[in-house]
């Protein structure tokens, strides 16, 4: 995320910005990493096998993690009006700041691609949806990243006297800055968003068109059909709100000033804070709604005796029907 975009926005409606932003940055930033901590250690100390899905959403965990990372200074900035950390911290947490924002979205877009070979595709694609093949595709996520973020690493800076931590374009800096969000918006938005719902209307395209082939649906059926087009809505409804407003106010902010009106603060600062929410969003999008996950989570909260009181029932659950042999289907729930 261009840091000088958030400072910018967020330098507007001072009366407010040294108490209020920084205390609902630091509220976004204990919730997000309560939450992908606790996705991360289920997935390490509480799941049954290593699957597929739990190598992404350990992943996607994990740069959402250190996404939260970057919102201690920039609260400090706002309450100091200042960057107190110089142009190294600067630097690097710019670099950390953006490599796991674009981690996190390509995470995302990879599990969507994952989901539809594992229900459009399930018999073509068992030899390649392994845990082994999604480290390999993980590391090349992070990888990929970190090349996409060389533009911040290399011009991120602290000026003399400015005593800010934003991009110093080279000249001409108007076309480097327009060019530089286009070149996000398209790999960090847009891009994905289409790879995400081709994929999600794919798979529901699949459901309903295996659910007409049977005679006769069970209530049971229907219902679970309903249950996964609402839980692919929520999905694709996260992701635009949380990301949309941002790239929409900044693709803005090349073609016009955005005007400096206290009325509009409160927006301005909104579109700063959605995109840190979509990460605190994702363990429960893609964590609490697996039933794998959740079956983890009961496991590492549950005393022993009740765990052995609950094993027959919870084994009962996970013998119901799946859509392959490798793990429920989407998100996934028994009655898939």
């Amino acid at each position: 995320m261009d840091s000088q975009q958030k400072l910018d926005i967020t330098s507007l409606g001072l009366d407010v910005s040294g108490v209020l932003i920084p205390l609902v940055y630091l509220i976004v930033c204990v919730v997000g990493l309560a939450g992908n901590s606790l996705v991360i250690y289920v997935v390490l100390c509480h799941s049954v096998s290593e699957s597929v899905t739990n190598v992404y959403i350990f992943n996607l965990a994990l740069a959402d993690e250190l996404f939260m990372l970057g919102l201690p200074f920039l609260a400090a900035q706002n309450a100091l009006s200042y960057w107190p950390f110089g142009s190294f911290m600067c630097r690097l947490v710019m670099a950390v700041d953006a490599i796991n924002q674009f981690t996190s979205i390509f995470c995302l877009t990879v599990m969507s691609v994952d989901r539809y070979l594992a229900v459009v595709h399930p018999g073509k694609s068992s030899k390649w949806r392994t845990a082994r093949v999604a480290k390999a595709v993980s590391a090349t996520v992070w990888v990929i990243s970190s090349v996409v973020v060389l533009p911040v690493v290399v011009f991120s800076e602290v000026p003399e006297g400015m005593n800010t931590c934003h991009i110093k374009w080279p000249e001409p800096a108007s076309v480097w800055k327009a060019g530089f969000i286009v070149y996000t918006a398209a790999l960090g938005f847009f891009g994905p968003l289409l790879v995400i719902c081709l994929c999600y209307l794919l798979i529901v395209v699949k459901i309903r068109s295996t659910g007409r082939k049977v005679r006769a649906l069970t209530a049971k059926r229907k219902h679970s059909e309903r249950r996964v087009t609402r839980m692919v809505v929520a999905v694709v409804a996260v992701f635009v709100l949380c990301w949309l407003p941002f790239y929409v106010l900044n693709i803005i902010n090349v073609t016009c000033t955005l005007p400096d009106e206290p009325s509009l603060f409160g927006i301005y600062f909104l579109v700063v804070v959605l995109p840190y929410a979509n990460s605190c969003a994702n363990p429960i999008i893609y964590g609490f709604l697996s039933y794998r996950f959740k079956q983890g989570f009961r496991r590492a909260i549950l005393r022993p005796s009740r765990r052995v009181q609950n094993q027959d029932i919870m084994e009962k659950w996970s013998a119901r029907g799946t859509w392959t042999n490798q793990e429920p289907f989407l998100f996934a729930t028994p009655e898939q």
